[in-house]
């Protein structure tokens, strides 16, 4: 290639390839011009060294000015596909370039009328080069412009059902292409085109999972088209460690990356979360370390835990910062139980303060319940388990808490359906597409997300459908950071990590110091009225 691109790391694909090679910065589309203006005035110099003086001047401006002649001529016959316009602009350009090289060799290119001639012609010849492709990059699809996208994107959408749409590129980065998508007028919706996405991808010759299409928040008729690589999400990507220690919940947490290299930043404040997938398919170190590595280092933060069916095998390497940490049935029922006693007077004194909800400085603790394998939990709690858990969902937002509930199969029998509706939703691979269902929203759905794919063949990989998430990537796949090779280096890495922030470092609110049976400080701000259930 005889100029550099910034080129998109979608593998060796022949069709991703085209888009992405071609998708080149403006930058360097209008550097090479001038590039070459400073190539002919140094290569003038050296030339004039070489053969400026008799004899060799003579023999040297007969060789350059022939040279000339045939290099105009050579240009203004290869160039026959193209318009007037740009066929003589080529031949001036070649022809004009061979002809002052020429001179420059007889007289220097520093004397006054050459220099001047580089100066004014070439420079008003680089500028033409820049004029016309600027023009050629902002010129539409059906007028001749050059869209490697669109042109795909025209010659297969036929094969797909989509005769009338139109794509049009955006933005190129280093791992994603992004495009605006506009649907037949009147016949289709972005809804109708997302679920297209495998045809789309088949027609273009793209990898499967590489299309992701997003409806646009300001016209009905506009969609957002990501193309991206799902190839690299098979390999793992180390924890690069916590992205915020120190600071507060209300800050996101970086769990991960999407399938086109952003961060998935995670604000998890103020709305409860599903996590499900079959058996390995890293709902425990994918899903559970990486959230709560992250939870553990920000000032605020209180992890109260329960896992009455796997004991100490997955949350256990974090027991040393977990506020409290349960695993029996009766541990489990009664960290409920207390849990949920001390919601309404935690509502009391944000109330006492002015506030509707937890806030940032606000002097009380932010609560994340995590309870993992959370049927077994449900089934502690007894035939009204169900009701508490949904009270606790209702409840501990406002009072400043987030439920994680972590499961292999969110089915009615597994977990209750209005506690289901509750949930943001993160779902790591499953068996088959029936049970996606139970871990996708409806929206990740309708955008044909396909958990199934992976099953538990790629550990870690998931969708993320919460607040704070894009609407452009939640049926975008992510992958979680991977903690260590092999299991005894991510054991390592983990209890390293931890041990930098035991719970008995961190000073809690009194509510906090009730539910993990710690001694009660005192709480600023807070009134005894307040303070007491």
């Amino acid at each position: 290639m005889g100029r550099k691109t910034q080129t998109i790391e979608l593998g060796g694909d022949e069709a991703m390839g085209r888009v992405a090679a071609s998708a080149a910065s403006k930058l360097l589309v209008l550097a090479p011009p001038w590039l070459v203006l400073v190539v002919v005035l140094i290569l003038g110099g050296v030339g004039h060294g070489l053969w400026g003086q008799p004899p060799a001047v003579a023999w040297a401006a007969m060789a350059g000015t022939l040279s000339s002649v045939v290099l105009a001529g050579l240009t203004w016959v290869v160039s026959h596909s193209r318009g007037l316009l740009g066929r003589v602009h080529s031949t001036v350009s070649a022809g004009g370039g061979a002809l002052w090289f020429t001179v420059a060799m007889v007289t220097g290119p520093l004397a006054s009328v050459t220099f001047g001639a580089w100066f004014f012609g070439g420079l008003t010849l680089a500028a033409g080069w820049n004029i016309r492709a600027i023009i050629r990059m902002h010129t539409p699809e059906d007028a001749g412009g050059g869209d490697p996208l669109a042109r795909l994107f025209d010659q297969a959408k036929e094969s797909f059902g989509l005769g009338e749409a139109k794509v049009r590129t955006r933005a190129v980065g280093d791992h994603k292409i992004k495009a605006e998508l506009a649907p037949p007028s009147g016949k289709k919706t972005i809804d109708d085109v997302a679920k297209k996405t495998e045809y789309i991808e088949s027609g273009m010759g793209l990898p499967a999972g590489s299309v992701q299409v997003a409806s646009s928040e300001d016209r009905a008729d506009r969609g957002h088209m990501t193309i991206t690589d799902p190839r690299m999400m098979k390999r793992p990507l180390p924890w690069e460690g916590p992205s915020a220690p120190g600071g507060s919940m209300a800050d996101p947490l970086k769990v991960g990356l999407f399938q086109d290299a952003d961060p998935v930043l995670h604000t998890i404040v103020g709305h409860h979360l599903q996590v499900m997938g079959m058996t390995g398919s890293g709902k425990s170190i994918g899903s559970a370390w990486n959230y709560l590595a992250e939870i553990i280092s920000r000032t605020d933060a209180v992890v109260l835990a329960a896992d009455i069916t796997k004991g100490d095998q997955t949350l256990g390497p974090f027991r040393q910062a977990l506020h409290r940490f349960e695993t029996t049935k009766a541990g489990a029922r009664q960290l409920i139980r207390d849990i949920e006693a001390e919601i309404k007077p935690r509502t009391d004194y944000l109330s006492a303060q002015g506030l509707t909800k937890w806030a940032k400085g606000c002097g009380l603790d932010y609560w994340v319940i995590w309870l993992e394998e959370v049927p077994d939990i449900i089934d502690a709690l007894g035939d009204k388990g169900g009701d508490t858990l949904l009270r606790i969902l209702k409840a501990l937002r406002s009072a400043g808490g987030t439920v994680v509930m972590s499961l292999q199969r969110s089915d009615y029998s597994q977990m209750p359906t209005l506690a289901r509706g509750q949930l943001a939703h993160m779902c790591l691979g499953v068996a088959n597409a029936q049970d996606a269902g139970f871990g996708l929203s409806e929206a990740q759905q309708d955008a044909e997300a396909r958990p199934e794919l992976w099953g538990n063949r790629r550990p870690g990989m998931a969708y993320l459908d919460a607040p704070s998430i894009p609407e452009t990537h939640i049926a975008m796949p992510l992958r979680t950071w991977s903690w260590g090779e092999n299991e005894a280096e991510a054991d390592a890495a983990i209890r390293a990590h931890v041990a930098q922030y035991p719970a008995v470092a961190k000073r809690t609110d009194p509510f906090t110091a009730k539910v993990a049976r710690l001694p009660e400080p005192a709480l600023v701000g807070a009134t005894a009225a307040a303070s007491s259930p």
